[in-house]
This record gives C-alpha cells, structure tokens and sequence, in this order.
C-alpha cells in the first residue's frame, strides 16, 4: 500500500471506532454522517432564524445577522464573515500594514499562520514575521518591548494550541497589550479558540477582545459550526476588510448553512464552554494520576491545570504505536480516551490533543484512570 492508501485506511479505521464507541470525551461532528448532520441543522435552524426568511445573497440576511451577534459579543464597532479563518487573518493584518505603514507583524513561531497555512502571509499577503519568544508560552511584555526590530502589528493566539492550549495571566496579557501600544504597534488576537477562555482569565469576551484592536473568531473549532469566521473592530477597517475579501475571492454567492450552525454554537455551546473547562481539570489530574499508577517510564500532562477544555499528553513511545493502542480500545471495548498521536519534540515522544466537551462531562475521575489502565495494556512494555 502507499503511503496515502495506508492514510486513507487508517482514517476509515478510526471513523469506524469512534462511531462504534459509547464513551467519549469528546464526538467530533466529522464522525456525525452527512445525512444526520444535515437533518440535525434543518431540524435547528427556526431556532435562530425565522421560518420565512429568505436565504443570504452576497453576506445579507442570516451571514449580516451573525455578523451584528458577533460584533455585540466582543464588544466591537462592526465584525465581517469570512470562509475562513486563513483569510480573515491575512486580511487584517494587511489591512493593518497598510495603516501603520509597517508591513512586519510580530507573533509566536508555534502560532497557525506560521505552522499550518503554507506561509501564507508572507508569499499572499507580503507581510513580513518576527518573533518576541520562542519560548511555549505567549511573549511577556518586556520581550515585545526590548524586541529589536519595528512591527506594526502584533497578533497574540489565544490559546496558543501548538504549545498547549496555554494562557498567559489576565495581568500578563493586559502587560503585553501595553508594550506594544508603547511602541506604536497594534494588536490583534487570533482568538480561534478565544471562545473557551473567559474561566482562565476571569473576564466576559467583550472586555478580553476589548484589548485588542481588532479579533478574529472561528465558528467551527469550538462551536461546532460547519466551517466559517468573523472579524471584529473599528468599523472603518471591517469595511475595509469586506473589500479585501472580495479581493482575495471570499465573497461567497449563499453562505446560509455556516451561517446557522453559527448562531447555533452560539446559542447552545458557547454557554457550556465553562462547565467543559471546569471538567477537562478533572480529566486531566485524573489522567495524571492514572498514567502515574501505570507504571509508564514516563508520561506528561500539559498544562497541569488547563487553560481551556483542551490539552496535552504527552507518551514516550512512537506515534503508531500509541494510535494503534487507542484504535484497539475504541474497538473492542467502545471506549475512546485519546485521538490521534503525532511524533513530536525529542526523537521518541508523542503528543495527543484532549478535548472535554458534552459527552465528557459524563466521566468520573474513576471513569478516567479505568480508562487509561485500559489503553496502557494495550502498549509493548
């Protein structure tokens, strides 16, 4: 078999199992069939828009009104949809560069538009990358400050999924905001996830986007919409950016179905994002606590204590090895722990996402470490 063939099966694989399984922490809406899904919108949608109202045409009508829901959340002037978040962030920030004058954008090296969007910035957009850290947290204040190089923008993800899901503290983050505007810079969030991060910082959305000059959101990572974003700020900039993504062929005829499963998320996930952070501590210090009593060489959870309802663990054994263990304990006690492993740092360490949502709250710290004492006898010792 190839190397794609081998992919290919290995997916249909995992699919199967996690269909198959009666406990999850977390049921990704990719494993939900199409036909299911479908039915599940229509079935939803007079919850959010009314039964007579007439399809989007160019970004009206039900893609206006996320857009003005959006905006009120974050407490933003205006906000503009967008097909997605690549594009709404190469948008920004070159809408910003052509403002500052500075086409030199500061963020982390782990951030998504250097890791996981082919460079776009700098081979679309002509935005030129620095970065203040390279250390797996968020820039602290005096690195942005004593940087030596002019930018006139910096872009703070939060959370920092590439590191773990990781936070800075409210009085950390406010620091950082505040150097930058010392030096004439902007700032912009990449808040993908941003939706998940009021327990952490103790503040309601509007007040942690209102550090920002402008903030990007996704409504599918968290809110399990089917795809789309949105861009918030000054309302001259968002008109600005709808110009722009026109330009950059973002300008869809109907974007109705995204646009629904939006206001959706919104209106039934966006107020459980907490009960899922407060659980994923749970899961993870029982994780924790479960590995050590494994008897594994070694075995990391990060952060100790999440930021989010997403985090790490890390394993020191190959990635097909680990991938194969949680395969066999979906499938043949409908059980699934741990997703994908990915190879990752020093030579023998592998890395998982674990994400806590609705299902997950179902588990007990006891739940938990059975299931891992479940997973590790399925490893070579």
């Amino acid at each position: 078999m190839t190397a794609n063939e081998v992919e290919q099966d290995s997916r249909a694989r995992r699919s199967a199992a996690i269909r198959g399984t009666a406990r999850v922490l977390h049921r990704s809406p990719l494993h939900i069939p199409l036909a299911e899904r479908l039915s599940a919108l229509a079935a939803a949608a007079p919850e959010v828009v009314g039964a007579d109202e007439a399809t989007d045409i160019y970004g009206d009508g039900v893609v206006a009104t996320l857009e003005e829901e959006v905006a009120r959340l974050l407490g933003k002037e205006a906000a503009v949809f967008f097909p997605t978040g690549t594009m709404a962030q190469q948008v920004a920030l070159r809408c910003w560069a052509g403002r500052t004058g500075i086409a030199t954008v500061a963020l982390h090296p782990k951030a998504h538009p250097e890791l996981h969007e082919g460079g776009a910035f700098t081979t679309v957009s002509g935005l030129r990358t620095v970065h203040p850290t390279g250390e797996p947290r968020l820039p602290t204040a005096g690195e942005v400050r004593e940087f030596p190089e002019p930018f006139g923008a910096l872009m703070l993800e939060l959370p920092l999924r590439d590191a773990g899901f990781v936070l800075p503290s409210w009085e950390e983050l406010a620091a950082v905001v505040e150097a930058a505007r010392e030096r004439d810079a902007v700032v912009h969030i990449d808040g993908a996830r941003l939706w998940e991060c009021t327990p952490h910082f103790g503040r309601p959305l509007g007040e942690i986007a209102g550090l920002a000059d402008t903030v990007y959101v996704s409504f599918y990572k968290s809110l399990e919409g089917l795809s789309g974003a949105a861009l918030a700020g000054p309302l001259t900039l968002v008109e600005e950016a709808r110009v722009w993504r026109h330009r950059y062929g973002g300008q869809l005829f109907q974007q109705f179905p995204a646009a629904v499963s939006a206001l959706l998320g919104l209106k039934h996930v966006l107020p459980r994002l907490p009960a899922y952070v407060a659980h994923a501590r749970v899961v993870a210090e029982a994780l924790r606590e479960g590995l050590a009593a494994a008897g594994l060489p070694w075995s990391r959870v990060h952060p100790e204590r999440p930021h989010t309802h997403q985090f790490q663990v890390w394993l020191p054994y190959a990635s097909e090895v680990l991938d194969e263990a949680s395969l066999r304990q979906a499938e043949e006690t409908r059980t699934s722990l741990f997703g994908r492993w990915f190879a990752d740092g020093p030579p023998g360490l592998s890395v998982t996402e674990v994400t806590v949502t609705e299902e997950g709250l179902g588990w007990t710290a006891d739940d938990v470490k059975e299931a891992v004492a479940e997973f590790v006898r399925r490893l070579p010792r």
